[in-house]
């Protein structure tokens, strides 16, 4: 993916497959037709494959971890969190409060995929720290 865009404009299919172009375009903050192509050019790319959503479980992939974020001064939760559901390797994203804004967990096939993970969380414009905590176990899970 290229830009924020996309990232955004992936996250809102993931979350709805089936959202019209016209919505799609809405959330993306481009006209019908811009959308249009620029889903076009990631399904060339093989970013876009089809248009069913298949999730899986945190337990199928080898790299489980949070990444813990914390927001530059003004930032809040509406400017940052339609980015990263962008990245098709954060399975939830929680926001808190105390010291720490958001809590992103992170299932991935490999340490690097996750540190490039991480890179992409950290340079999200609003984002003043990223700090990973990897799963070593799950010691027991309700869901």
């Amino acid at each position: 993916m290229r830009d924020d865009k996309d990232r955004i404009l992936v996250g809102a299919l993931r979350a709805n497959a089936r959202e019209s172009l016209v919505g799609l375009a809405r959330r993306v903050g481009l006209s019908r037709s811009a959308t249009q192509e620029r889903m076009r050019r990631l399904e060339r790319e093989g970013v876009i494959k089809g248009y069913t959503v298949e999730l899986a479980s945190a337990q199928d992939f080898a790299v489980n971890a949070m990444i813990a974020v914390t927001f530059e001064p003004g930032f809040r939760c509406r400017q940052v969190v339609p980015i990263l559901s962008g990245i098709p390797e954060i399975m939830a994203c929680h926001s808190l409060t105390g010291a720490i804004d958001l809590m992103v967990m992170v299932a991935c096939d490999s340490n690097a995929t996750l540190n490039r993970i991480r890179d992409s969380v950290a340079a999200v414009k609003g984002v003043a720290t990223a700090t990973t905590h990897i799963v070593l176990a799950t010691e027991w899970s309700r869901g």
